[in-house]
């Protein structure tokens, strides 16, 4: 069974005519090549109008929202990890990174502070896995102080410009 499954995953996973689209989003701000994105601070530059719309035409490599945004919102309780390592809270955004052919924008605010624009790495398009997170897109996460992660609200902008958002815990479980 689990052959197929792998056998349908690398069939889909063949370049087509999307591997020639556009990056993820105009003025997504990838991830610094090689930098480590922990404690160092997000982008502050608001993309408020920036961003533009992209086509829609899926090609089963999951690089357009309209593939994406089913996932996301059957994994919401996925899109974020906080984890205690080595006196730290670490606010990881894995899930998130392995969507974001999709996405145009992320945002994260913690605590209740105004949500902050979080770079995106770029779409591998020239893979056969785009989505995947390579060495160069630097680290998916942010460190804190330990213990001072209580709630993450999270806002989406998916590449047709649709936007959703949701709040977690210190858990990770989306709040109600």
């Amino acid at each position: 069974m689990i052959d197929v499954i792998l056998a349908v995953l690398a069939a889909a996973a063949q370049p087509g005519p999307a591997a020639n689209a556009p990056d993820t989003a105009a003025g997504a701000a990838p991830a610094p090549a090689g930098s480590a994105l922990a404690g160092s601070a997000l982008a502050e530059t608001p993309l408020a109008g920036t961003l533009t719309a992209e086509p829609q035409q899926p090609a089963g490599l999951f690089t357009t929202a309209v593939e994406v945004k089913p996932i996301l919102a059957a994994t919401r309780a996925n899109w974020i990890h906080v984890r205690e390592f080595n006196g730290q809270d670490l606010l990881y955004v894995t899930h998130l990174w392995s969507w974001r052919c999709g996405l145009a924008q992320v945002k994260l605010g913690v605590n209740g502070n105004a949500p902050e624009i979080w770079p995106l790495p770029d779409c591998h398009l020239e893979e056969g896995f785009p989505n995947m997170i390579k060495e160069e897109d630097g680290l998916p996460y942010r460190s804190y102080p330990l213990g001072s992660i209580r709630q993450v609200a999270v806002e989406l902008t998916y590449d047709d410009l649709s936007t959703e958002s949701l709040a977690f815990g210190r858990n990770g479980q989306p709040l109600q």
